[in-house]
Formats: structure tokens, C-alpha cells, sequence
């Protein structure tokens, strides 16, 4: 058991909603794939799409919790840092719908 299942354990969340928010957390969106085509058109040279380019607001990765990913958090095992902001994220908007507090990443692993 690691301290990830037993947090899981005592607030009551099921690891199977964990995928299933996640990957409507970080699906991306229209505005995502437009910032996309914008970098991706700058780092080519196009100064119309430099101009546009501007610092905003970070973009979703387009990769939720994969199953294995969520199993090895269980177990204990060594995971990255991205999958484990992937995993804060999820868990915040699980307690955000239960009215409970969020919580930081040191509170889970």
C-alpha cells in the first residue's frame, strides 16, 4: 500500500473516476489546437504568427491518466512528475465536486 491508495481509501474516491476526469481534464480543446498551430507556424518563421503568439494561459497536454499509470501510483512505484500533476489535478477536481479542500502533491505521494 503506498500513501496515494490510502488517501484514495479515506477520502472515498475510486481510482476508475480518476481516468475518466482526467481524460476530460486534459482532452484538448479547439483554443489548445489553435495555440499548437500558432507555435508550430512562429517556430517555422512566420512573423504574422509571432506577433500573435503571446504568453497566455498554458495549454492541456492532450494526455489524461493511463491505467498503468494510475496502478503503478497505487502499488507504490516510481512515477514521473507530469503523470503525478496529472493525477493532482484529477484528485483536486474530485474533492472540488465533493465540497472537500484540495490538496498538494506532498499530500499524496
Amino acid at each position: 500500500m503506498s500513501k496515494f491508495s490510502d488517501f484514495l481509501k479515506t477520502k472515498k474516491i475510486d481510482a476508475r473516476r480518476l481516468v475518466a476526469v482526467s481524460k476530460e481534464l486534459e482532452q484538448l480543446r479547439p483554443a489548445d489546437r489553435a495555440l499548437k498551430l500558432l507555435k508550430t507556424q512562429a517556430k517555422a518563421g512566420d512573423e504574422k504568427a509571432k506577433a500573435k503568439l503571446e504568453p497566455k494561459v498554458k495549454p492541456r497536454s492532450g494526455r489524461a491518466i493511463t491505467q498503468p499509470t494510475l496502478d503503478a501510483a497505487l502499488a507504490g512505484a516510481e512515477v514521473n512528475g507530469p503523470a503525478k500533476t496529472r493525477i493532482l489535478r484529477a484528485v483536486n477536481t474530485l474533492l472540488t465536486t465533493k465540497k472537500v479542500a484540495e490538496v498538494t502533491l506532498k499530500d499524496l505521494f
